[in-house]
């Protein structure tokens, strides 16, 4: 069974249609990249999935059950673009505030290990980076040990060797068998990702491995392959 499954996906914000008729499936236990420039429905979409969005058609189905079904609250970790945290609170104490939420607090130690914050547990978060504070709220959404992770641009911002420390923290998390759908709009992330789902527009471009672009495209860059694609030029 799939982790997300999208039927015919419509999302209309005012007058603009920020989804377009979007159907994919995401694998369980593999990190799925949702990438697109900024502006094509990638956000819109993830709040589709994870069950916040409003004015939303179509079926989307989450770890067997539908999208923002009271089942799935333990069960989705959800990382906004903005660090979803109390900075006037230590690391440790934002992660127990939301494992309170949830009556999960035998999983702050795990959550803080998994993101390598154990030794920060005790400073203040507006003491952190930019990047640290990234983990911070990666590791509010563990404590609940989800099956299922959405990340919304988490490395937006960050430094190259930032951004290359939190891609290590996801294939390990994805290694111990979560399911991990992260958005970017940066192309190099893709080969990060074991499968990518390419919008532009609201619009569904390709849903593919980083392997099947490249020979879609016959180009190895995988920015060149992705506006090759969507500028119609690929066989």
């Amino acid at each position: 069974m799939d982790a997300i499954r999208c039927e015919n996906v419509t999302v209309w914000r005012g007058s603009v249609t920020a989804v377009d008729d979007v159907s994919l499936t995401v694998p369980r236990g593999r990190i799925t990249g949702l990438l697109g420039p900024s502006g094509c429905g990638k956000t819109t979409l993830l709040r589709s999935i994870v069950g916040t969005q409003k004015n939303v058609t179509g079926n989307v189905e989450v770890l067997g059950a539908p999208a923002g079904s009271a089942s799935l609250r333990h069960r989705v970790g959800y990382v906004t673009q903005a660090a979803s945290i109390y900075t006037d609170l230590t690391v440790e104490q934002n992660v127990r505030y939301f494992a309170t939420l949830f009556g999960a607090t035998d999983g702050v130690q795990g959550a803080l290990e998994a993101v390598d914050l154990t030794a920060r547990a005790g400073h203040l978060a507006s003491d952190l980076s930019g990047g640290q504070l990234s983990r911070v709220s990666i590791a509010c959404a563990l404590v609940t040990k989800p099956s299922l992770l959405v990340l919304d641009e988490p490395t937006a911002g960050l430094d190259p060797v930032l951004r290359a420390d939190l891609w290590t923290r996801f294939a390990d998390l994805a290694a111990s068998g979560v399911t991990i759908l992260v958005s970017s709009h940066v192309m190099d992330e893709a080969d990060r990702c074991d499968d990518l789902i390419l919008m532009r527009d609201g619009r569904l471009v390709a849903q593919l491995t980083p392997r099947d672009l490249r020979e879609r495209t016959e180009k190895n860059n995988l920015e060149d392959a992705f506006l090759t694609l969507i500028q119609g030029r690929a066989a």
